[in-house]
């Protein structure tokens, strides 16, 4: 498998960054050429880039968890734990929702700045597929980052939008505070 790359527009610079089955990402600048470091947190393969529309970060994602970055040093941020798959891909709206889709076919959904997995879905696989071609494999939000476009592994393209009708009541969100608390070592 290749490894992947992402651009990341950095106002007046330009930041590439490149991810890769070394267990790294590196991020280039491109007017300059050359590599301006080597990120080494992962344990696992990185397989999905994703860069934050408005801010500049990035997410990572590989089979041991989901990280996010500050450029242009790639300072770590957190860790988003839980999505217990391997990890294919990423996407990011201007609304702050980061989505991960995994090899099992699960969409994990989750706020950015907290990095609470709010939503879980399981993509539904097309009739006569088996269950082992659930896996979503590529996505992206269309322009408005209302609807989820995914690429999955029954050769089919999904797209899913909110729900309109979702409401506190309707859709309660566990939210436990004490979770954010980070210790300072």
């Amino acid at each position: 498998m290749p490894d992947l790359g992402r651009t990341i527009d950095a106002g007046s610079a330009w930041i590439a960054s490149y991810c890769s089955h070394d267990f790294t990402i590196r991020l280039w600048d491109l007017a300059a050429g050359k590599t301006t470091c080597k990120l080494t947190h992962h344990k696992k393969s990185v397989r999905a880039l994703a860069a934050h529309p408005e801010l500049y970060m990035f997410a990572s994602g590989a089979p041991d968890n989901i990280k996010q970055w500050k450029c242009p040093n790639g300072e770590f941020v957190q860790n988003l734990s839980g999505h217990n798959a391997i990890v294919n891909c990423l996407a990011m709206n201007r609304e702050g929702v980061l989505v991960s889709g995994a090899d099992n076919g699960t969409l994990y959904f989750w706020d950015w700045r907290t990095g609470y997995n709010f939503q879980k879905l399981q993509a539904p696989v097309q009739p006569g597929s088996m269950d082992s071609e659930a896996g979503v494999f590529a996505m992206t939000f269309d322009q408005s980052g209302s609807r989820l476009i995914t690429c999955d592994a029954d050769k089919t393209i999904k797209i899913y939008k909110e729900d309109d009708t979702a409401s506190e009541e309707s859709h309660p969100i566990n939210w436990r505070p004490e979770i954010l608390k980070r210790r300072k070592y």
